[in-house]
């Protein structure tokens, strides 16, 4: 598994980031870094797209799915197969956001493992000032203010929702950056940079697929 692992994932990830800071970067890494987590979030780009999609389809069917929970509150079986039938009907798949997330996972962690390994031939200064083996605190405070945003954005349009999912939702804004502190306080820059960079994608992606259902050509 580790060597399926290794040939699929790490390897192709870390070769990428070999020629990009060889080749493209002049020799830094942690632009280096950047590209190449733009190069995985274009390849995942169509995933996110069907996922936010979903999202705002959902948004639009909310007051369909507290009317069968409400008519169907006394039985499971019942309300789970009006739900459903709902969910066909709309061409939602509700394991859609569930799916992005096993997909990212195996690449996250390959990723992860590709920015901790040091590599002697590589010089670990970025933009010529942050060390990236060692803990940025401009970067541990960017990426929780980014990731503050992302939130904001991810809730905008539901201040009247009072479901337990849209509770939910509401405090992950605040949740988020404190989680975010949390790892990236003991990771090494490297680390930082990625997020910082994956954020700000999927705050860009976000709006720009908002744009795309604005007017109407999705």
């Amino acid at each position: 598994m580790k060597n399926l692992f290794n040939f699929l994932l790490f390897d192709p990830l870390r070769n990428t980031l070999v020629f990009l800071y060889e080749n493209i970067t002049f020799g830094d890494l942690g632009f280096a870094i950047i590209l190449l987590t733009v190069i995985v979030r274009l390849a995942l780009y169509p995933l996110f797209y069907k996922s936010l999609k979903q999202q705002r389809v959902l948004k639009k069917i909310q007051p369909h799915i507290h009317a069968i929970q409400a008519k169907h509150k006394d039985s499971r079986e019942e309300q789970g197969k009006a739900l459903m039938a709902l969910y066909k009907e709309h061409g939602v798949n509700p394991l859609m956001s569930l799916s992005l997330i096993f997909v990212q996972i195996p690449i996250l962690i390959a990723l992860y493992q590709v920015f901790l390994v040091p590599r002697p031939e590589f010089t670990s200064l970025f933009l010529g000032v942050i060390d990236l083996h060692s803990r940025s605190i401009i970067l541990v405070a960017l990426a929780a203010i980014l990731q503050y945003v992302l939130g904001v954005m991810s809730i905008a349009g539901n201040a009247k929702d009072t479901s337990p999912a849209a509770q939910t939702a509401r405090n992950m804004v605040l949740i988020g950056p404190v989680i975010t502190v949390a790892v990236l306080w003991s990771m090494p820059a490297a680390i930082g940079v990625y997020w910082v960079t994956t954020t700000l994608f999927s705050i860009l992606q976000q709006l720009h697929i908002e744009r795309i259902f604005l007017h109407g050509t999705h």
